[in-house]
């Protein structure tokens, strides 16, 4: 099993490696730059050679990058979008650089637009950022992840993320994070055992479970359909605990990481998150 979280990189992006460890994680997510700038210093090469080492001596991995939040890539306005698509280009050299295999994106807001339109001009800016980029013989990928379902947020249901993931498979490498407050912010009932299953059903039935390679552990602070992406620790939000027992414990998603993005209030709380998460794990499942 592949758990972890999203972790700070203070001192050196390698360092999230070590503190992945110390925590007892075995994956981790970070920012490859600063989430709500523009511009992004290059990668130092002795951190992504440092990283790669770290990773490999310690069993580390996947190592997720997750995408600056300024990043809109179906922006209806033409010097967003083209900021977007720079820094987006800019994200995955970085993601390249210290070899992660996965980078997530939220497809952004078509505000202005249709949605339609806005699928169109995410999956055209995704094409624009990676072209030329040497990701040939990785096994790096872009992942689309499932939003809260906010009115014009692109990918608040698993058939958009599906529709966009179809547009860009023939020009880059493409895949699917799914996201547990997302998924029952946006309505989706992953809190009973029927309503996980028909959840499950309408995943493979749209992005297909085999394209999910990261799950985002999650429990919610808002109710179900609220489209309220606010994040809680896990099992003290309205999901509770037992969403996270099916999820961890669902053979179809063995090939997958688990990452939580919870928040850090009082010091710890990144270790305890890991904790309750492994705990939830069967020894059967491990």
């Amino acid at each position: 099993m592949r758990i972890g979280i999203h972790l700070g990189t203070a001192g050196g992006a390698s360092n999230a490696v070590e503190r992945a460890r110390e925590i007892g994680a075995n994956t981790f997510q970070i920012f490859s730059a600063s989430p709500r700038m523009w511009r992004a210093p290059k990668v130092d090469p002795k951190q992504a050679e440092r990283m790669r080492a770290l990773r490999t001596s310690l069993d580390v991995g996947p190592l997720v990058i997750h995408t600056n939040y300024l990043v809109n890539v179906c922006s209806q306005t033409d010097d967003v979008r083209e900021k977007s698509i720079v820094a987006f280009r800019g994200e995955i050299e970085r993601a390249l650089a210290f070899g992660a295999e996965y980078l997530v994106l939220h497809p952004g807001s078509w505000k202005g637009l249709t949605r339609d339109d806005g699928l169109k001009l995410a999956a055209d800016s995704i094409e624009r950022a990676i072209d030329g980029l040497p990701w040939q013989g990785t096994d790096f990928h872009i992942l689309i992840e499932n939003t809260a379902g906010a009115e014009f947020s692109l990918g608040g249901s698993f058939e958009q993320v599906a529709e966009l993931v179809a547009r860009l498979k023939h020009a880059a490498p493409v895949g699917v994070c799914l996201d547990t407050c997302h998924t029952h912010v946006a309505g989706y009932d992953l809190t009973s055992d029927e309503g996980y299953e028909q959840t499950m059903k309408q995943a493979a039935d749209t992005v297909g479970l085999a394209a999910v390679r990261v799950w985002h552990c999650n429990d919610a602070k808002a109710a179900r359909g609220s489209k309220l992406d606010r994040h809680e620790h896990i099992g003290q939000g309205t999901m509770g605990v037992e969403p996270f027992r099916r999820l961890l414990n669902d053979k179809r998603f063995a090939h997958c990481a688990f990452i939580a993005e919870t928040p850090v209030d009082e010091p710890g709380d990144d270790e305890r998150n890991v904790r309750v998460l492994k705990s939830l794990v069967s020894t059967a499942a491990n």
